[in-house]
C-alpha cells in the first residue's frame, strides 16, 4: 500500500476540472460573500454589460453606425450594382468598388425593409431611409468614446448563481453568448434578483490572449486594463487600411510576421511559403527566415496613397515577395495583402518566432526540458508518434540524448549540424529506426520543434511540468489502481480488466500486475496540451493494448472521506465527440 499524498492547494487545476467536466454532473456551489455578488449599481455590474453589448463597428462601411449593425442577409446597390450581402466578407466586395475610383461619392442604398441590431441586441425593422437615418444619427461619430467595451470578451459559456434574500441558491443559469449575458445583466440591474458569477472564467482579449480570472476583483482589474488596450475600429471604413504610415510601420515591427496563405500570379504557392517568417527592422531592413533555416535580407518601406496604405517589399533572391503590396485589411495579429492580377498574402504575428537561428541557440533550446514526439509520419504512413507515448527525450551536454523507457533512460548521441539548405537536427537511439535519421529543423519556436527529411515528417513538443503536472504526477504515484470503467462508443469493456493493478512509478514506468501475478510493463506521462493529457503505453500485450493513447483528462479527484482517488479520461474525436472513456479508481 503506498502512503498517503498530503493535500495540495491547487485552486486553478480544480477550476479546470470544473470547466471540462460534463454538464450533467452537479456542482456544489458556496453562497458568496457580499463582495462577490453582483450589485445593481457596482462598476463591475457595468462594465460586464459594456463588454457584453453588441458590437456594430464591423459594418461601418454600409452604415456608417457604430452602434448598431445590420442583419444580413441584406440587398443594397452601389454604383447601380445590386448586390446581396450574405456575410462580413462581402464587404470587401464593397470596399472593392468603393476603391475603383478616386473622386466619386462612396453611397449604397438599401432595399428596404431591413431589420437593424441596436448595441442592447435589439432587433428593429426600419421600412426607409429616413427612419434608418434617425437611428445612425443616435449614435456617436467616428471614432469618438462610447460605451461599449471591445477590447476584451467572455469565453463562453458561464454561469450564474441566482439566489434568494436569504442567500440560498435558487437556479444556476448558463450563458452562451453576449445578447443572453446583455440581458441577464439588465434583470440584475433592475433588481429583479441576487446573483453572482460562477468562477473561473475565461477572458479573451482582442490578440486572442486569454486570462483566466478567479474572482470579482480580477475580473474587474482585467476589464479595467483591457478596455482601451486596442484599436475599436470605429470609423466608416472595413478593416484597418486607414492606418496612418506611422502606425503601420509600428505594427509590423511589434514582433516576428508568420506567412499562413500566399498567392502569386493568381498561383497557389502556400505549400512552398507556409511558415516563412517576416522580421520587420526599424532601419527599412526585412529579414526572412525560410522553412529550412536560411535568412534572406531585403529592404520594406511604406506610404500611404489614395488606394490605402502600401507595403513594398524587395528580395534580389526571391521575386515572389517582391512588389508593392496594397494592405488590404488588418485585424488583430493578421495582416492581409493584395495587389490585381491574383496577388495576396495571409501573415499572422507571431512574437515566439526565432529569425536568427544559430547552432548554439538550438542546442540550448533542446536541452531546457523534456520533449516529447507529438507527431511523426514515416514513410507516407500516419499515428507512428503512438509508439512514443509516455517516452519523452532528454538532451544533455556533450551530445547526449536519452529516451525514457519503462523508467529508464536509454542513452543515444544527438548531433546539431549546418548544410547549405539550412540546420539539421541527427539522433542516433538502439532499437529506434524511426528516430535514427537526419532531420532538417523547418520551425522552430518556444515549445515546438518541426522536423522533416525527404520522406518522414516529425514534431517535437516541449514537456515542462508545471504545478498541474506535479499535481497529477503525485495523485496517480499515490495509489495503485483498478479500471472501474471502460467504454468504447456504447459497449461496456470493464470485465476485461477485472483483478488487474495498475502501478504508475514516479520514474515514467507504469506496471500492470495481472490476476496471475505476471507484469506488464510500459510507460506513462502527464502533459499539457491545449488541456491537460494522460500518455500511456503498454506495448502489444492484450487487453491493455487497447489503452494506448493520448488521454484527455476530464476530471481527477483526491480521495476524501468516503470517496475514492479517481481518474476520468476521455478519448475524443476530430468533432470533439467522446468515443471512448475510461475510469480509474483508487484500488482497495
Amino acid at each position: 500500500m503506498k502512503t498517503k499524498i498530503s493535500t495540495l492547494l491547487l485552486l486553478p487545476f480544480f477550476a479546470l476540472l470544473m470547466v471540462t467536466s460534463c454538464q450533467e454532473e452537479v456542482v456544489d456551489i458556496t453562497p458568496p460573500a457580499d463582495s462577490e455578488a453582483l450589485s445593481a449599481t457596482s462598476p463591475l455590474t457595468a462594465s460586464m454589460s459594456s463588454v457584453s453589448k453588441m458590437d456594430g463597428s464591423k459594418d461601418n462601411i454600409i452604415d456608417n453606425a457604430s452602434c448598431l449593425s445590420i442583419e444580413l442577409p441584406v440587398t443594397v446597390v452601389v454604383k447601380g450594382l445590386e448586390i446581396i450581402i450574405d456575410s462580413e466578407e462581402d464587404y470587401k466586395v464593397i470596399e472593392a468598388i468603393f476603391k475603383e475610383f478616386d473622386d466619386d461619392n462612396d453611397s449604397l442604398e438599401f432595399i428596404f425593409p431591413i431589420t437593424i441590431i441596436t448595441a442592447e441586441h435589439d432587433d428593429i425593422v426600419i421600412n426607409n431611409a429616413a427612419e434608418l437615418k434617425e437611428f445612425v444619427d443616435e449614435c456617436r461619430g467616428e471614432n469618438e468614446d462610447d460605451d461599449d467595451i471591445e477590447c476584451i470578451d467572455f469565453k463562453y459559456p458561464i454561469s450564474f448563481s441566482v439566489y434568494d434574500v436569504n442567500f440560498q441558491v435558487v437556479d444556476v443559469i448558463t450563458v452562451e453568448n453576449d445578447k443572453q449575458l446583455y440581458r441577464f445583466l439588465k434583470r440584475v440591474k433592475n433588481s429583479d434578483f441576487l446573483a453572482s458569477l460562477n468562477f473561473p472564467v475565461t477572458m479573451v482579449l482582442a490578440d486572442g490572449t486569454e486570462i483566466v480570472v478567479n474572482n470579482n476583483q480580477e475580473l474587474e482589474n482585467t476589464i479595467d486594463d483591457a478596455k482601451d488596450a486596442c484599436d475599436e475600429d470605429d470609423d466608416n471604413d472595413y478593416g484597418d487600411d486607414d492606418f496612418t504610415k506611422e502606425r503601420l510601420d509600428e505594427y509590423l515591427q511589434i514582433c516576428p510576421w508568420v506567412v499562413h496563405e500566399f498567392k502569386r500570379n493568381n498561383q497557389d504557392n502556400t505549400v512552398g511559403y507556409k511558415e516563412y517568417a517576416l522580421n520587420f527592422k526599424e532601419d527599412g531592413v526585412v529579414r526572412m527566415r525560410a522553412r529550412n533555416g536560411d535568412i534572406l535580407t531585403g529592404t520594406w518601406s511604406t506610404r500611404v496613397t489614395k488606394r490605402g496604405a502600401l507595403l513594398k517589399l524587395e528580395f534580389d533572391t526571391l521575386a515572389d515577395f517582391t512588389l508593392e503590396w496594397v494592405v488590404y485589411d488588418i485585424e488583430y495579429g493578421k495582416i492581409k495583402l493584395y495587389e490585381t492580377g491574383g496577388n495576396r498574402i495571409i501573415m499572422k504575428k507571431n512574437c515566439d518566432v526565432v529569425i536568427d537561428i544559430t547552432k548554439e541557440r538550438i542546442e540550448d533550446y533542446l536541452k531546457e526540458c523534456l520533449w516529447r514526439v507529438a507527431r511523426l509520419q514515416v514513410e507516407g504512413t500516419t499515428n507512428s508518434e503512438k509508439d512514443y507515448i509516455g517516452t519523452p527525450l532528454k538532451f544533455f551536454e556533450n551530445n547526449l540524448v536519452k529516451i525514457r523507457l519503462n523508467g529508464e533512460f536509454v542513452s543515444g548521441e544527438y548531433e546539431i549540424g549546418v548544410t547549405n539548405s539550412g540546420f539539421f537536427l541527427q539522433i542516433f537511439l538502439v532499437d529506434r529506426p524511426n528516430l535514427k535519421l537526419e532531420w532538417s529543423i523547418t520551425f522552430l519556436e518556444p515549445g515546438l520543434i518541426k522536423l522533416e527529411n525527404e520522406n518522414n515528417k516529425m514534431v517535437l513538443k516541449k514537456h515542462c511540468a508545471d504545478d498541474d503536472i506535479n499535481y497529477i504526477d503525485d495523485v496517480l504515484i499515490t495509489w495503485e489502481w483498478e479500471v472501474a470503467l471502460y467504454k468504447e462508443g456504447d459497449e461496456d469493456k470493464t470485465e476485461n480488466y477485472f483483478m488487474y493493478t495498475i502501478d504508475f512509478l514516479d520514474d515514467g514506468w507504469v506496471k500492470v500486475t495481472d490476476p496471475n501475478n505476471g507484469i506488464i510493463d510500459g510507460n506513462w506521462l502527464a502533459y499539457r496540451n491545449d488541456g491537460l493529457y494522460l500518455g500511456m503505453h503498454y506495448g502489444i500485450e492484450p487487453p491493455f493494448e487497447a489503452l494506448n493513447h493520448r488521454w484527455k483528462i476530464a476530471k481527477i479527484t483526491q480521495e476524501e472521506a468516503g470517496t475514492k482517488a479517481r481518474v476520468e479520461l476521455k478519448d475524443l474525436n476530430a468533432n470533439g465527440e467522446i468515443e471512448r472513456i475510461l475510469i480509474l479508481e483508487k484500488k482497495e
